[in-house]
């Protein structure tokens, strides 16, 4: 049971509000500021309730004082005196919501559940990113699913072997990373490793690129230059976008795979490499090697050791960890404090298709820090791409959620979602009955039946 205080110095408003929440929460109360920066500096608060006008104490300095005391806490700003200024320094000083008197037990208790589960997703988030560290981890490569935990055993234990290594995987999930791992953490560390992308290089330039030429070999050849392969003599060479290089340099490429050696442009003569090649690419290279455009004996050469990186769709359980990774890291560099992601938010995350997959999240992370306002990142501040994708539809449509406790009846429960759903759809009827599959004749009836009620 989570532990919450309210601080109010109205006690008939602290009594009350206690006796509505003491059957969900373990309730601590405070009249003042001194009582509740004790209770909290000597024990383990989770939520806070914190009247925005405290006596002679100003809400905000204390909410300062308490998060100073323990960030971790969720605050719920209560005032009497609602302005848009106000909500804004209370978030901005680290409260997780703002909520106006007279209170709403319903809206506090949904209030108060959500702040429950970003405690608790923050609380797993936390304890992942620790054994991320201790167990799974490779500099930049961020993972707890199966999937990951396969790759990272299989870097593991090629890290030391010279065969040749071909990671294959959609665009954004890596590759090069797992290439940087397998170098760094194995018995060539200490030596070169070069990079080159066979696709963002003409052909003709190529060739000159990995293989180097002679002084005098062409026109504008006024030195010898060391292509990429001496470079990287008695470390390793990465080959992206292998399946992008032309037949020609393809043959070339299956020599020095096979004898280790290499000619450069304008030589005559062989000259010996110790290189250790790991080759990556996001093509089919079996139906390249069918459709003609990839040799077969290169492809077998290639083919000895496969790493696969799975698309970010196949390890949705990883972009908790990884939203976190990339909140932390944009932190530092653009100087912000965002301490997390709102469970709506990365609700819609987690139901959005990545096409460029970990790349792709990363950007959308970074783009959300930029316009963050409060200390999380919430839905409004992913891009609307992502929150109106088909696979978010529903999520778009039921948005929050809808507390329901046991021993409620059903008539209760009926006409909560209603007006719930009534209210978070802008009173549009004709859409409100489309989403609860009712007709209009039925919620208009309804509507009607719930004014009678009150009157």
């Amino acid at each position: 049971m989570y532990k919450l205080m309210i601080v109010e110095d109205e006690p008939a408003i602290c009594s009350s509000l206690q006796f509505a929440l003491e059957d969900d929460y373990e309730v601590y109360t405070a009249y003042n500021e001194t009582d509740a920066i004790d209770i909290i500096a000597n024990g383990e608060i989770d939520l806070v309730l914190l009247d925005l006008r405290l006596g002679d104490s100003d809400g905000i300095e204390v909410l300062k004082k308490i998060k100073q005391l323990n960030d971790r806490m969720a605050v719920i700003i209560m005032t009497a005196y609602g302005s848009i200024q106000s909500s804004v320094d209370a978030i901005k000083a680290g409260a997780f919501y703002y909520i106006t008197k007279p209170i709403n037990i319903d809206e506090l208790r949904m209030l108060l559940t959500n702040a429950a589960e970003y405690l608790n997703l923050k609380t797993k988030v936390n304890y992942l990113n620790d054994k991320i560290t201790k167990l799974y981890e490779i500099p930049g490569i961020i993972g707890v699913s199966s999937a990951m935990r396969s790759v990272f055993q299989q870097i593991d234990k090629i890290k030391n072997i010279d065969s040749t290594v071909l990671i294959t995987g959609e665009s954004g999930t890596g590759k090069e990373l797992v290439a940087k791992a397998i170098h760094y953490s194995g018995g060539r560390k200490d030596e070169p490793f070069e990079v080159i992308n066979c696709a963002a290089i003409p052909g003709e330039l190529l060739e000159s690129e990995l293989f180097g030429y002679e002084k005098g070999a062409f026109t504008g050849a006024t030195h010898r230059k060391k292509g990429i392969f001496e470079l990287a003599h008695k470390g390793t060479l990465f080959l992206d976008e292998i399946g992008e290089m032309d037949l020609r340099l393809q043959s070339k490429l299956l020599r020095v795979v096979q004898e280790r050696e290499i000619t450069p442009v304008g030589a005559g003569t062989r000259k010996k490499v110790d290189v250790r090649i790991i080759c990556a690419t996001n093509r089919d290279l079996r139906q390249a090697v069918a459709s003609g455009h990839f040799r077969e004996d290169l492809f077998f050469r290639l083919n000895v050791i496969i790493i696969n990186m799975p698309p970010l769709r196949a390890r949705i359980e990883d972009i908790p960890v990884l939203v976190q990774y990339f909140i932390d890291k944009y932190n530092q560099k653009m100087g912000r404090n965002i301490t997390g992601i709102g469970t709506e938010a990365l609700n819609c995350l987690c139901g959005y298709e990545c096409k460029g997959n970990v790349r792709e999240l990363e950007n959308i992370i970074e783009r959300a820090i930029v316009f963050a306002e409060g200390p999380q990142i919430l839905v409004n501040d992913l891009p609307e791409e992502v929150v109106r994708s088909p696979r978010n539809a529903a999520c778009n449509k039921k948005g929050m959620l809808i507390p329901i406790y046991i021993g409620e009846n059903l008539k209760d429960i009926e006409k909560k979602v209603i007006l719930k759903t009534l209210k978070y759809l802008n009173d549009d009827k004709q859409e409100t009955a489309k989403v609860l599959k009712i007709s209009e004749r039925k919620l208009w009836y309804k509507i009607k039946e719930y004014e009678q009620d009150k009157n």
